[in-house]
């Protein structure tokens, strides 16, 4: 990395507008960028980042990050100055506009897998007791128990009167037991056997548990009967864009007269979908096979295509921040615990990036999640 290059970068932060950025180089040298606003502080400490981010934008930022190449007091707050200086058109000409994009643009998707899979063990380390790897609900005084049941309880209060009830949300079957315990007789799909061993495990008999990954189940449908609900808990964003359409039909299939669907959904700006599909990232390069987030309008679109229709829905980004954040707080708690177990500084790491990443985007409403209630297009316009 020559010294011309390093000053051109150094340069570009010359621009930034919106908070203030204390940068240390791995000679000791420190600068600071910007005025007013909040505050993050950056540490290079190998100047190989910015090749990195010159060649692989986004991807090399966060591949940095897992390397220990750069650091922040605050990842959070890092990434929060990066999206409060990315203009949603980051293809403007100038240096600071295209480094800024490629800053900003990694932390724009959520997907399900973030940085490694690991089995249940993982999860019960750093999730509520009920293991629900979703957006809770919260409300003045809630801890992150209080808050997950607070979001399956206003799930519930949503549901139609019948008491058929389908889970497609996978996982480890928080909702469903939820949902066994006001009464529904449900039936839940599990994504892998790990969690439906869990599932069985926790269940006991309440709810029947299918191993039926979501992407099987509706590239070759089937019918489990008629259900006078489907649930479905940041499932579609599992899917690739391609089979958005086929989950919509999958619902319509299953979903009886007088049904509700629930679909709760994370989703970006209408305006940014375009964008946001093209751009690659760390996460969707590495982890995750096409996968893409929704918006409002893509999900009003298939789900009218496959003859549903939106009756009302909850938008409540701001609750997911908080939820990753305490999350981050949990996982941080039980580091030495699950580096006994094997799990590796470069993958903590990851994780640390994903969550902290993700909850910038929904503080900064460049993510959102949203439950959809859906019922049969026919009655919504009777």
């Amino acid at each position: 990395m020559t010294q011309i290059t390093r000053t051109r970068h150094l340069v570009a932060l010359e621009g930034l507008e919106h908070g203030r950025l204390h940068l240390r180089t791995p000679e000791g040298q420190q600068y600071q960028f910007g005025s007013t606003g909040p505050e993050a502080d950056i540490e290079i400490r190998d100047w190989s980042v910015l090749a990195r981010l010159a060649a692989r934008g986004n991807v090399g930022l966060g591949e940095a990050w897992i390397n220990g190449q750069w650091h922040g007091s605050s990842l959070e707050n890092v990434l929060a100055l990066m999206l409060r200086n990315a203009a949603p058109d980051w293809s403007a000409p100038g240096p600071f506009s295209a480094l800024r994009g490629r800053l900003a643009g990694r932390v724009l998707r959520r997907a399900t897998r973030a940085p490694g899979w690991a089995g249940n063990e993982f999860f019960q380390l750093w999730l509520d007791p009920g293991m629900s790897l979703s957006g809770a609900l919260f409300a003045e005084g809630d801890d992150l128990a209080a808050a997950q049941a607070r979001k399956n309880a206003r799930i519930i209060s949503r549901l139609s009167p019948g008491k058929r009830l389908l889970d497609i949300s996978g996982q480890w079957g928080s909702f469903a037991e939820a949902a066994a315990g006001s009464g529904y007789h449900v039936t839940t799909l599990a994504g892998n056997a790990a969690q439906k061993g869990y599932a069985d495990a926790r269940l006991d008999g309440r709810a029947q548990v299918a191993l039926q990954p979501l992407a099987r189940a509706v590239r070759h449908p089937q019918s489990y009967g008629a259900f006078n609900n489907i649930v479905a808990i940041e499932a579609l964003e599992t899917l690739p864009e391609r089979d958005w359409p086929a989950f919509f039909s999958l619902i319509k299939a299953n979903l009886a007269p007088g049904g509700r669907a629930i679909v709760q959904s994370v989703t970006v700006p209408d305006a940014e979908f375009s964008m946001h599909r093209s751009r690659a990232d760390l996460v969707r390069q590495h982890l995750m096979s096409g996968g893409v987030l929704p918006c409002n309008a893509t999900i009003m679109r298939d789900a009218a295509g496959a003859g549903l229709s939106l009756r009302a829905q909850h938008d409540f980004g701001a609750d997911y921040a908080l939820t990753c954040r305490m999350w981050r707080a949990q996982l941080q708690d039980k580091t030495e615990r699950l580096q006994q177990l094997g799990y590796s500084s470069r993958f903590l790491r990851g994780w640390q990036f994903y969550l902290e990443g993700c909850a910038a985007a929904f503080a900064a409403a460049r993510m959102d999640v949203v439950q959809f209630e859906l019922s049969h297009t026919a009655e919504a316009q009777s």
